[in-house]
């Protein structure tokens, strides 16, 4: 199949009509109709049969709508990486960090970079860790920022500072909390897991079923719906410090385990493109904030 193959296939797919397909795409019906017959002629086979007037993909093509879906994504970052290759400009700064960064320690920079740079313009994207590589691919970002260095041979790493573990708890059911929690003294409260990838997400892995009793569990994978979930009363949740300290209140508080569990927070670039002197003002204000908290 050809790309245009490909993107008729696709939008008639989705739209489940060739007219669909055909204003999806800015162009007539009849040139969709004859490509997508021209796909299925050098198939081999049909991708859709007419059901009470609409097209109702066949199982040949449920098979391939995944991988054609994969190829329509990459076609789209290729164009947006072209895109954004001719609108870099100076003074500008795309930030793309995870979301428990972006509660408190990233806008507290953003602030500090701001009073020294007001000129600057800046973009911020919360993204999750799995997309951070693909937000520098594809250069909607310049700079991301997580918990560990992003594994990508074309990616160079740069260390910021360093978090903690904490528990979240309601201040009701631990009402006189010491100065460090062990994992035994909140064996009868419920805990809320937190389903992660990546140096957060193993360091968890490996101690919440010590506190699983077989009770029931609620997880996610989002660190302030958990903290939302405790604000509630449905348990305490283990997470990293900067989500904790976000969500502390009068209702809420946290602390650090007994065994101390610490991970890095690193910023990434291509490799290919240094960052610039803005950039690195920019890093230099995240360093100091985390070096406060």
């Amino acid at each position: 199949m050809s790309l245009r193959h490909i993107e008729v296939f696709h939008a008639v797919y989705q739209t489940g009509s060739l007219s669909g397909a055909a204003r999806l795409l800015g162009v007539s019906q009849p040139s969709v109709g004859k490509v997508l017959r021209h796909a299925e002629t050098r198939l081999g086979f049909a991708l859709f049969r007419v059901v009470k007037g609409r097209l109702v993909p066949t199982d040949e093509a449920h098979e391939l709508f995944a991988d054609a879906s994969a190829v329509r994504h990459s076609v789209d970052m290729l164009r947006e990486s072209a895109r954004n290759l001719r609108r870099i400009e100076q003074g500008r700064l795309r930030v793309a960090m995870i979301h428990s960064l972006g509660l408190e320690v990233v806008p507290d920079a953003v602030a500090a970079f701001v009073a020294r740079h007001p000129g600057v313009s800046i973009d911020l994207r919360t993204l999750h860790s799995e997309e951070l590589v693909e937000a520098l691919q594809a250069r909607t970002s310049d700079i991301v920022i997580g918990y560990d260095a992003p594994r990508h041979p074309r990616l160079a790493p740069v260390m910021l500072g360093t978090g903690q573990i904490v528990l979240l708890f309601r201040r009701q059911d631990i009402p006189d909390p010491p100065e460090r929690i062990a994992l035994d003294q909140v064996r009868d409260l419920r805990v809320i897991e937190l389903l992660n990838d990546g140096t957060i997400g193993t360091l968890l892995g490996r101690r919440q079923p010590a506190v699983d009793d077989g009770a029931p569990v609620i997880q996610t994978k989002t660190y302030f719906v958990a903290a939302a979930l405790v604000e509630r009363g449905l348990g305490v949740a283990i997470m990293d410090e900067f989500t904790a300290r976000a969500c502390a209140s009068e209702a809420m508080d946290y602390r650090p385990l007994n065994e101390t569990m610490r991970f890095d927070v690193i910023a990434a670039h291509l490799e290919d493109r240094p960052l610039s002197t803005v950039s690195h003002h920019f890093l230099e204000c995240v360093r100091s904030v985390l070096a406060t908290r």
